[in-house]
């Protein structure tokens, strides 16, 4: 195929689970052709309006803001605007689609694709949307009948959209997961500080890291460290709660809560090499993000999934439920998570039949390349 250069606008994010692999496809189309250009339209106020200029490309924000549901004064006053900040999105959409000139429009989910498609599609301008759940977002399912091309990761997704149109990519992800080595388990275990002779654990709570799993270890520190006695953890805290774990961590120092098992307890506010992190860890606790999981299953990893109950439609454990039923990983529901979640990791790490199961299956279900696929296809619809 002929990749030839391309005017490419690319909508969507809030998360990290839709700017990162609206990056990657960015990065994957520059990199097949450097003259192709991109513009970026995202949400003001949203992570995206930092994230994608540190990534080196231009972006627009939209007005567009979301319906809360909770019920309280704040949200009921952002509530009443969201119908006028709809229709100045999709204004501001149109104009921007006229000014650029795209050849193609793509949409990752989040608050800005929906103006951004939907004007898009009106124009006549040929558009693909990514899915990276396996629930399908409110705002993909609406725009699926009108793009050219939906790209999901997990099977089953005619739920959702025109059977004709879904194609299985895949979510794209960053180059360093793969399968990881004996290599890079030792220089996992060297950059984290982990003792070779030990077992590991690794407790990732997503980027801003996870107030449950913070409550689980602080429990499970107060309780005695049990089971710990060969076994290290790395705990990612997250940069909000730092301060507080190093209080207790502190604190239960002085008070000998743990004895000497407390020192195989390794916290940081952030993990800079996921990817060895995920190598020197024999099981990894984690949420179920559509990009953590895609990580997972790349590195070839036998994880333990407690999804988080604050996503929309309960994404999260329909992402994990696609590998458990696979026999790709085992789930902890999260209301469970402070009497189950870290002993079902010591319970785990006592079967290594089962940790090669797991990862062998998990394996099985990455599938690589998907910014390139994802690529192709976009070139395809044009």
């Amino acid at each position: 195929m002929e990749y030839k250069a391309l005017r490419v606008i690319i909508s969507g994010g809030g998360t990290g689970g839709h700017i990162f692999p609206a990056l990657s496809i960015a990065n994957k189309l520059k990199e097949l052709n450097p003259a192709t250009e991109i513009l970026f339209v995202g949400a003001k106020g949203k992570m995206e309006m930092e994230k994608v200029p540190a990534a080196g490309y231009k972006i627009v924000g939209l007005p567009i803001v979301g319906l809360q549901r909770k019920l309280n004064f704040r949200n009921m006053i952002n509530d009443l605007q969201v119908p006028f900040k709809v229709l100045e999105s999709n204004n501001k959409a149109k104009k921007i689609i006229r000014e650029f000139k795209p050849d193609v429009a793509v949409g990752v989910g989040g608050y800005a694709s929906a103006p951004l498609l939907w004007a898009a599609t009106k124009l006549g301008i040929p558009s693909l949307i990514q899915e990276q759940n396996g629930f399908a977002g409110l705002t993909n399912k609406k725009l699926g009948p009108k793009v050219q091309k939906i790209c999901v990761a997990y099977d089953g997704m005619e739920r959702f959209f025109p059977a004709g149109k879904i194609v299985k990519t895949g979510n794209p992800i960053r180059s360093v997961f793969v399968p990881c080595t004996p290599e890079m388990k030792a220089e996992g275990i060297k950059e984290y500080g982990l003792d070779p002779a030990h077992k590991h654990i690794f407790i990732v709570g997503g980027s801003l890291g996870s107030a449950r799993f913070n409550h689980c270890m602080r429990e499970f520190i107060e309780e005695g460290c049990k089971g710990l006695e060969n076994v290290d953890i790395l705990w990612q805290c997250g940069k909000y709660y730092k301060t507080g774990i190093d209080e207790f961590m502190k604190d239960a120092k002085e008070k000998g809560l743990g004895g000497e098992s407390l020192r195989n307890i390794h916290y940081s506010d952030f993990i800079g090499r996921m990817d060895l992190a995920y190598a020197a860890a024999d099981i990894v606790i984690s949420r179920s993000g559509a990009s953590s999981v895609s990580e997972l299953c790349a590195a070839h990893k036998a994880v333990i999934f407690v999804p988080s109950p604050n996503v929309a439609e309960d994404h999260q454990t329909h992402n994990a439920m696609a590998l458990v039923n696979k026999n790709a990983a085992l789930i902890v529901k999260d209301s469970d998570a402070p009497e189950k979640m870290i002993h079902a990791a010591l319970n785990l790490l006592k079967e290594p039949a089962k940790i090669h199961e797991l990862e062998e299956n998990a394996g099985k279900m990455a599938l690589p390349d998907a910014a390139q696929k994802i690529a192709d296809e976009i070139y395809s619809i044009i």
